[in-house]
């Protein structure tokens, strides 16, 4: 491990803390695929013991973020193209429900999160370009009114985060993406429940298709999933 982590303020309980900063190195790509992890290495890095960094090694491996290594320590697990498909199918009808459940109750999402967004991209700064369309998401998750929405989305995003930040670094963000939640909003807070679903079809579709081509593109070899044809406009409201 060559990355230098940034070092956790002294605390009696650390393992939530190691955990994040291991979380958030893997998925903006300082801890890359087959990177070997040591608990030694870790605990000197962050100035902590072994301890909370064995527990914190434990979760990652559990959320299949690491795997066991030959020899001593873990490795940031692979990229897994068919396995992100697996999670994009996932991903897509939590989306879709958490939006109709929004629009039903007519919820109204803060403009500082497309706002946000939108100068996150400009910045081209990844680890806020990340975050701020975790934010959107889960403001919508929120919106729906169903706690279970979130709560089983978390358990992914993870994931996406770490394929998020693999293909922003390599191509940037699509352009349209600002326009797609701005479009969503729109819809939900208008009540057209069916067109917050449509619209949040298109949005994981897109992002689907745009993730997979480009960490198809790092990876090398050849991408199975199908380009989603037509303009995001062109939907119904």
């Amino acid at each position: 491990m060559t990355s230098k982590l940034i070092q956790i303020p002294s605390r009696t309980d650390y393992v939530e803390e190691v955990y994040k900063v291991l979380v958030d190195a893997i998925c903006e790509g300082s801890l890359g695929p087959g990177t070997r992890l040591t608990q030694e290495e870790i605990a000197e890095q962050l100035s902590v013991s072994r301890s909370p960094v064995l527990q914190a090694l434990r979760l990652l491996k559990k959320d299949g973020l690491v795997h066991d290594a030959p020899g001593r320590g873990v490795v940031v697990a692979p990229l897994d193209l068919q396995w992100l498909s697996n999670l994009y199918e996932i991903r897509g009808t939590l989306d879709a429900l958490a939006a109709k459940l929004a629009a039903n109750r007519l919820a109204r999402l803060d403009p500082a999160l497309i706002t946000r967004g939108r100068q996150a991209s400009l910045n081209a700064d990844i680890r806020a370009m990340i975050d701020a369309d975790m934010e959107f998401h889960f403001a919508v998750y929120a919106a729906s009114g169903n706690p279970l929405i979130a709560e089983t989305a978390r358990v992914h995003w993870a994931h996406l985060r770490r394929v998020m930040g693999a293909t922003l670094q390599a191509s940037g963000q699509r352009t349209s993406i600002w326009d797609e939640h701005e479009a969503i909003s729109e819809a939900i807070a208008a009540g057209k429940a069916d067109a917050a679903v449509e619209y949040s079809d298109f949005h994981t579709q897109r992002a689907h298709e745009h993730l997979v081509a480009e960490l198809t593109a790092v990876l090398g070899g050849d991408s199975d999933v199908t380009a989603v044809e037509g303009s995001f406009k062109a939907l119904p409201v």
